[in-house]
């Protein structure tokens, strides 16, 4: 929880979804902390979010939890003060292809997403075309190749969407810390309405 969410209890806050890497999964939540929001909140920021960080079992992939996350979302913003109109979802690796993969299949339910070296179909793209998407890669990234997100964001291009593509050259796999490092990727989160 954000800092200021006992503060006014009229107010709704903005709910951030993340969804961590393949080397996360499992039944141990102490892992969580190793990237992401996640980490920076374990290490004392305050980021203006309601943030909701589950983990994926070990047997599975965010790509075959997507009615459990759409229900996770349903469960919280049941629960808590979110605003439904700024609902983002991010993820690294494996959690950057769910990240796709869950704005594909529930397009309605986000305001924006931030994908970070994760591959998904460029067939999907039509489903989020109208949807603010920011995604992440390194040029070097030989567990994931950078072509899979160049697909995306060419196919999201081609229907005409406004899809940023950072591109980090001579960066590896970790195209995470840096992003999640970048006050500019939460600041641009928080300006990103659904509908708008």
């Amino acid at each position: 929880m954000p800092s200021g969410y006992h503060l006014d209890e009229s107010e709704r806050w903005p709910l951030l979804l993340f969804l961590h890497g393949a080397s996360e999964r499992g039944d141990d939540p102490t892992m969580l902390t190793a990237h992401g929001p996640v980490k920076q909140a374990a290490l004392g920021a305050d980021l203006p979010f309601v943030m909701v960080a589950p983990q994926c079992p070990g047997y599975s992939t965010w790509a075959c939890e997507l009615d459990g996350l759409y229900a996770l979302l349903d469960e919280i913003q049941a629960r808590h003060r979110i605003d439904a109109d700024r609902v983002y979802c991010t993820g690294l690796s494996m959690g950057g292809a769910g990240t796709w993969a869950l704005a594909a299949r529930f397009p309605e339910r986000f305001a924006a997403i931030v994908p970070i070296c994760g591959a998904w179909m460029p067939e999907a793209a039509p489903r989020i075309a109208d949807l603010p998407v920011w995604t992440f890669h390194g040029e070097d990234d030989f567990n994931i190749l950078i072509k899979h997100t160049e697909q995306v964001v060419e196919a999201l291009k081609d229907l005409g969407s406004h899809a940023r593509f950072t591109r980090y050259p001579g960066v590896g796999h970790d195209s995470w810390t840096q992003t999640y490092d970048n006050p500019d990727v939460y600041t641009w989160l928080l300006e990103q309405r659904r509908g708008s």
